[in-house]
């Protein structure tokens, strides 16, 4: 849903790697429908436009529903379109944001006990304005039913993890590959080279399911998932894993959620039960278990 002074890059960045997908299937893996607030075409902030196929109300039956700003969403007050998001949501409707998107999200009171990104240019006043919020300097957040982008060329790469999600690693490169995107960067911001050096690897199924772990921090993915992700057996996986970084798959998983837990409590003023469902802990006694026997003492101790 592009709100009127939206980015054109933002929005192309967004919806051309579904079209690509569904060429290089050659089949519709992905429909996609442009809904907005009024009838008629919506403006860019340049001087493209985007033509509309449906109005907010008028349609329900969605997978995802992404909205994407620019301009000053902090004073978006679209009652209508606000209330409607309110609605997706309970229905089960994941709802994303991108660039300016995130903002009309939380404005909305759809954005509590989610991580978050946003357009820096945006940062600084989403902060002031809502300082519980869980704000990262990232790309894009993928946070059980809340997607958030920050804008530009990130969706590219946003996208590149869901039809990783989706369809496995090797298509998302092809779909990638079509638009020379050839550096995929992560969720958390650094080229390919800092994730190696992250890692410890460069073995390339390995990086693409520590991506694919990073992506899906709230939700875990199962083993098996993730081993298509990687195009290998659960077992291939496992073996790889403990071959190059010492662990099994799963251990360095739950690893990657309690360093994530830890930067939370570092940074944040939420409450440990918060933060056990946003690193994707069933309560917060799991959590409480995991984060001693990792660090050696309770996360109460450590905030």
């Amino acid at each position: 849903m592009p709100l009127p002074g939206f980015a054109l890059m933002s929005y192309a960045a967004l919806t051309e790697p579904m079209r690509a997908a569904n060429l290089l299937a050659r089949r519709d893996l992905y429909q996609m429908i442009n809904l907005s607030a009024t009838t008629g075409p919506v403006q860019s902030s340049g001087a493209g436009q985007v033509a509309t196929q449906g109005r907010v109300g008028g349609v329900s039956n969605l997978d995802y529903l992404f909205v994407i700003a620019g301009g000053d969403p902090t004073g978006y007050a679209d009652r209508a379109v606000i209330n409607w998001l309110a609605t997706m949501a309970r229905k089960g409707v994941i709802l994303g944001g991108v660039s300016g998107g995130p903002i009309v999200l939380a404005r909305a009171g759809l954005m509590a006990g989610r991580r978050m990104t946003v357009h820096w240019e945006h940062a600084a006043a989403l902060s002031e304005i809502s300082p519980h919020l869980m704000l990262e300097r990232s790309l894009y957040v993928i946070d059980r039913d809340r997607v958030t982008c920050a804008g530009g060329t990130a969706p590219m790469d946003l996208m590149h993890a869901l039809i990783t999600q989706h369809h496995g690693a090797v298509f998302a490169r092809l779909v990638s590959d079509w638009f020379m995107h050839t550096e995929i960067r992560p969720s958390a911001g650094p080229q390919r080279a800092g994730l190696v050096e992250r890692v410890g690897t460069t073995v390339p199924a390995i990086l693409d399911v520590v991506e694919a772990m990073e992506a899906n921090v709230a939700e875990p993915l199962d083993l098996s998932r993730l081993a298509s992700v990687a195009g290998l057996s659960a077992r291939q996986l496992n073996r790889l894993f403990r071959d190059k970084l010492g662990r099994s798959t799963m251990t360095y998983y739950r690893e990657l959620r309690l360093e994530k837990a830890q930067s939370l409590l570092r940074n944040s003023p939420l409450s440990l039960t918060e933060i056990a469902l946003a690193t994707g802990f069933a309560s917060s006694s799991h959590f409480s278990r995991a984060y001693a026997a990792q660090f050696g003492q309770p996360p109460s101790a450590y905030r």
